[in-house]
């Protein structure tokens, strides 16, 4: 399996497994539109020509950025691909050098298994929510905010 950028040709594959999981009420849909205007933030995984996962790392300011739409098949969770993409969006961060990333989740224990701890929503930027406005449950958010911290690791 391969974990590499996401490419125009991936998109379709992007949407059906993340609306997968939002038609389940385990994370928010995406549009179309929305996969092609942050196309650049997405890595997927790949396992013989397939998209099986994928997830992105979205810029909110100098020293914040968000993991977002992090999606796994079924059949191939457990096997550490969420952690690894979780691993190389981390990565990215530092590599731009931001100090903290964040994530609005409806899976904590997840996320807390990849150092990330749970914070208050009301704690984090305004920034934060200038995407929130065209969700779906707005303004009854019920994700988890988790953040972490990558200058003290």
């Amino acid at each position: 399996m391969n974990v590499r950028r996401a490419i125009l040709s991936d998109v379709e594959a992007m949407m059906a497994l993340i609306n997968h999981f939002a038609d389940q009420g385990l994370m928010l849909p995406r549009s179309r539109n929305s996969f092609y205007e942050c196309l650049r933030e997405f890595l997927v995984v790949e396992d013989q020509g397939r998209i099986v996962a994928t997830g992105a790392l979205h810029i909110i300011w100098d020293d914040l950025s968000e993991i977002r739409a992090l999606a796994v098949m079924e059949e191939y969770q457990g096997k550490g691909l969420g952690s690894s993409l979780v691993k190389a969006l981390l990565e990215d961060a530092q590599t731009i050098g931001c100090p903290k990333v964040f994530t609005l989740t409806y899976q904590p224990g997840f996320f807390e298994r990849c150092g990330f701890t749970m914070i208050e929503k009301e704690d984090m930027p305004h920034k934060v929510w200038k995407d929130c406005i065209h969700c779906v449950k707005f303004p009854n958010c019920d994700e988890n905010a988790m953040i972490l911290n990558l200058s003290k690791q």
